[in-house]
Formats: structure tokens, sequence, C-alpha cells
């Protein structure tokens, strides 16, 4: 993804995302129990924690990265990280959608 997108344009990219209904059931589930220090840490380097702009298009790009591979039936396609990365997805974009106007 680009290095600088504005941020309407990532929330725009993920209000679009078309997924599995159980995915997105179970990253909805999990969102009640998101920590953002706590769960960020293991999805990507602590550096882009301060951009929001850069925090979203990592996770969405490695969202899609998850998303290939589930559709391609890789075998090391791993579930639980993309359900991980979907809550955290659907958590960071509703901390930052109020600030895309």
């Amino acid at each position: 993804m680009l290095d600088h997108v504005e941020m309407s344009t990532l929330l725009f990219a993920i209000a679009a995302l078309r997924r599995p209904r159980l995915l997105v059931r179970a990253a909805r589930a999990g969102q009640m129990d998101y920590n953002r220090n706590r769960d960020l840490r293991g999805l990507i380097e602590s550096h882009h924690l301060s951009r929001p702009e850069s925090l979203l298009a990592i996770l969405l790009d490695e969202e899609a990265r998850l998303d290939e591979a589930r559709r391609a039936a890789a075998a090391d396609y791993n579930v639980t990280r993309h359900v991980t990365v979907l809550i955290a997805l659907m958590a960071e974009a509703r901390i930052y959608a109020p600030h895309a106007a």
C-alpha cells in the first residue's frame, strides 16, 4: 500500500471489505476484548503506531495477504491471525473514523 494515503481512503477501503460471514462475526465478537497496546504489539512494529494512516495501511495490507491465502487454500493460512487482524482493523477504524472528516 502507499506510504501516504488519506484517512478517508483507508476507511472507505475497510468499509468495502467483503469477507465470509463467520470471519466477520468472529472479528465483531473479538472487539469487546480488544486491547490496543496488547494486540497491536503482536501484529505490527511499534514505530508504525504513531501515524494512524500507516497503522491502518499496514493492517489492510496484512488482511489482504491473509485473505488471498484463504482464497487459495494455502497450507500456511492462519485463520486465528486473520481474525486477529480483522479485529484490530475494525477497532482501529472505529477509533479514527470521527477524525477522517
